[in-house]
């Protein structure tokens, strides 16, 4: 949602080659005039708004990789909940603590998750002046609209949703960042219109300048997506020898005592209050790196932001704010990862074999780790479904 802090030294070092649009920018503009009046923008306006603009030069790299998707987990976690970001979060909500005590009682979502994601989107706020990160967003999704434009109808979307915004705020664009994302807890304008919610009682809705409005439009948001008041989003356990990891499917969450009953139980002898806990096994990093049973509101983080990496951060920056120490089992950082065009190989060949239907896009993730998964235990491996540099050699192998 938001450009990490981090974002351009990664994309600079890994220098992906990005597909290019069909078509001038300008041609996409007017092209798109039609579409934008049929969705409630108003012709002048539009043709107001967009008369002489230019791609933002930011987006041609960005659109197509981000570290979300990109980074090993534990590289992207110890770059999101540091030492300082933990202790700068429980300054900050200390700061303000009847106001997110406020939003957590009469909204019912955890303050201490609100505070991770203020954390993980906009280290609390501190960015919103980075003039280099936080900018007008009519532009920037004009060029992620078109950038994109064969594949994301979400990008249209929020375009038009950032439109509908400006021509609200007297023709001037809402500032946020590349991908449009707006305020302390980065929320794209599709869901600004959908979910906006005035915290402050002041009659506007600024998520920008309103920590208020931008909690409690984040906790609207959550409670939409499926948040459960009292559930925590998961726990950290240890998964016996010879478990079958094919159990490990988000499809079909299962109570904990389904779980336990397979051996599975919880970091340092720590106790589930409840075995009738619907949950999934969740293995980030393979049978070696920690393991999670995770439960429905894991899921809905991801429904505000669709990468593991990111739900996994703001599960975790929410114990640690709690004053919970780091994850017990180590992870397996010596991990050789395949590269963006083997990981499109990977993929490839995943679906030459039948078990892969997904986008041949390089990015890994749960439909590609099944798929993996369903490949190893062909072959008699333990299928924990971890993609990394010997998953291409083997399936490069198989395919010959």
């Amino acid at each position: 949602m938001l450009t990490r802090l981090v974002v351009l030294i990664w994309l600079a070092l890994i220098g992906p080659v990005l597909a290019q649009p069909a078509g001038s920018f300008d041609a996409f503009l007017a092209d798109f005039r039609g579409e934008a009046v049929a969705a409630g923008v108003d012709s002048a306006f539009y043709d107001a708004i967009t008369s002489g603009m230019t791609p933002d030069p930011r987006v041609p790299k960005l659109v197509e990789t981000q570290p979300e998707f990109t980074t090993p987990i534990w590289d992207y976690l110890d770059t999101r909940i540091s030492a300082g970001r933990i202790a700068r979060g429980k300054t900050a909500m200390a700061r303000q603590a009847d106001l997110f005590a406020a939003v957590g009682q009469a909204y019912g979502v955890d303050p201490y998750v609100l505070g991770a994601i203020w954390g993980m989107e906009t280290d609390y706020g501190a960015v919103l002046s980075n003039d280099s990160l936080i900018r007008p967003i009519v532009r920037s999704l004009a060029t992620v609209a078109w950038q994109r434009r064969s594949r994301f109808v979400e990008d249209k979307a929020d375009f038009i949703a950032a439109l509908k915004l400006a021509a609200a705020n007297g023709g001037t664009s809402p500032v946020g960042s590349w991908a449009g994302a707006i305020g302390h807890l980065q929320v794209n304008p599709a869901n600004v219109l959908a979910h906006g919610t005035d915290g402050d009682g002041d009659g506007r809705v600024d998520l920008h300048a309103s920590l208020a409005d931008a909690l409690v439009t984040s906790a609207v948001y959550l409670r939409r997506l499926g948040y459960q008041p009292g559930l925590d989003w998961g726990f950290e356990v240890v998964v016996p020898d010879g478990f079958d990891y094919l159990l490990a499917s988000r499809e079909q969450l299962r109570p904990v005592a389904f779980y336990a009953e397979r051996g599975i139980v919880r970091v340092a002898n720590r106790q589930f209050a409840d075995l009738t806990t619907p949950v999934f096994l969740y293995v980030p990093a393979g049978k070696d790196g920690p393991n999670f049973l995770m439960t429905a509101n894991y899921l809905v983080f991801k429904g505000y932001n669709f990468s593991d990496s990111y739900a996994m951060a703001v599960a975790h920056l929410t114990d640690r704010l709690k004053g919970s120490g780091p994850f017990v089992t180590p992870w397996p950082r010596n991990t050789q990862f395949p590269n963006l065009a083997q990981r499109r190989a990977i993929q490839q060949a995943l679906q030459q074999l039948g078990h892969y239907d997904g986008a041949v896009d390089g990015r890994i993730g749960p439909i590609t780790q099944a798929a993996y998964a369903r490949f190893q235990a062909r072959r008699g491996e333990i299928a924990d479904g971890f993609v990394t540099r010997d998953a291409y050699e083997a399936l490069t192998a198989a395919i010959r």
